[in-house]
């Protein structure tokens, strides 16, 4: 299956592989040999999985601030609370104590996510089944308004880190709400939002290179401005998607996901121009000595348009690429077209199919598109 974009939802799945290490453990083998119909069966069968993990390591807790009434003192008196059961002659002291609970922000977002997975048509039964038997363990746990989580204050720490992936999902799943307006029912939309695509898209380019070439020290690295007067106040940042650097050389990937690749006046359709000038900004402050080994490219995700460009320009010195990459493609033909984008930079060759390393999950994905 396909979305309204092109790109097969299997795809989705692979990519998230590359953004989320944990998809690669042998947990989720079963789940690359499933052709999914919609993205939201998938998310199901994602979240199923990784919270039925979870949920044998235990569920995250933390220590949050209870207020009771007890006949003895624990934790810290609450003196108001205390005097007015005085004035009404109950003998209980109001008390402040901390306790570890299940009742947290992570495990809110988790029970409300899956609440939302199992209430949707598209999610098949089985996948249904296991969600609801992982309710059953959040018992202690409340809901949470989707539009009330505050998704940048999360915050990971060692105790925490195996939620991040499932949080991630979550965020995917809670960001394509749509409010029906018949019964008032919560719909999902058909597919993820261009935004979430685009994170995800640049997301999965960067892990990419970083697993496959680490010798390409694939980063995204802050450009400083190649200013005369050392005035740098109010210019904004220049960081970039993905950079690559080899044996003196740098590639600058702009990744774009948008739903138009080319824009369009009068007729004449052409390269979004604010993207050419970022590109060309972010290689020219790199290239501060005019050296030429310095080039960039915006590489957009291939749309159903006719026109997609494949264009190689050279700008004072530099060269700037711009290409698609068909995200509706069996899988190692995706991993090929990455391949061409650095060898036809860097002279690298053909994959090494096997440099992949130890990763069963990735080589089986690159090398038989399972």
């Amino acid at each position: 299956m396909t979305n309204d974009k092109g790109i097969l939802i299997k795809n989705i799945y692979y990519m998230l592989t590359y953004a989320f290490q944990s998809l690669r453990q042998s947990n989720y083998d079963s789940m690359t040999t499933e052709d999914f119909e919609n993205i939201h069966d998938m998310f199901a069968a994602i979240l199923g999985k990784g919270v039925a993990n979870q949920l044998k390591q235990g569920l995250y807790k933390e220590y949050t601030l209870q207020l009771e009434e007890l006949s003895v003192l624990r934790g810290k008196l609450n003196l108001q609370g205390t005097i007015k059961n005085r004035i009404q002659h109950r003998r209980r002291l109001a008390c402040e104590y901390d306790e570890l609970s299940e009742d947290n922000l992570l495990n809110r977002i988790l029970k409300t996510t899956m609440m939302i997975l199992v209430r949707q048509e598209t999610v098949k039964q089985d996948r249904k089944a296991l969600l609801k038997k992982n309710l059953i363990l959040f018992e202690n746990v409340d809901m949470i308004e989707p539009d009330q989580i505050r998704w940048d204050r999360i915050r990971y720490q060692r105790n925490n880190q195996s939620y991040r992936m499932l949080m991630n999902i979550c965020y995917l799943v809670l960001g394509s709400l749509l409010l029906s307006t018949d019964k008032g029912k919560t719909k999902l939309a058909t597919f993820l939002d261009e935004r979430s695509m685009h994170s995800l898209y640049e997301k999965f380019i960067l892990e990419y290179f970083r697993y496959h070439h680490p010798e390409y020290k694939a980063n995204p690295d802050t450009i400083p401005w190649n200013i005369d007067d050392g005035m740098i106040d109010f210019l904004p940042s220049m960081v970039t998607d993905i950079t690559l650097k080899s044996a003196g050389k740098v590639l600058i990937i702009d990744a774009k996901y948008y739903g138009h690749t080319m824009q369009t006046q009068y007729d004449v359709n052409s390269i979004h121009s604010g993207n050419l000038y970022q590109i060309f900004a972010y290689v020219k402050n790199l290239d501060r000595n005019q050296t030429g080994n310095v080039a960039g490219m915006l590489l957009y995700a291939k749309t159903q348009e006719q026109i997609t460009p494949n264009n190689k320009y050279s700008m004072d010195g530099n060269t700037i690429w711009v290409r698609t990459l068909d995200l509706n493609l069996p899988f190692p033909q995706i991993a090929e077209q990455l391949e061409k984008i650095a060898g036809d930079y860097f002279g690298s060759g053909k994959f090494d199919r096997t440099g992949i390393g130890t990763d069963r999950r990735c080589k089986e994905i690159i090398e038989y598109g399972i």
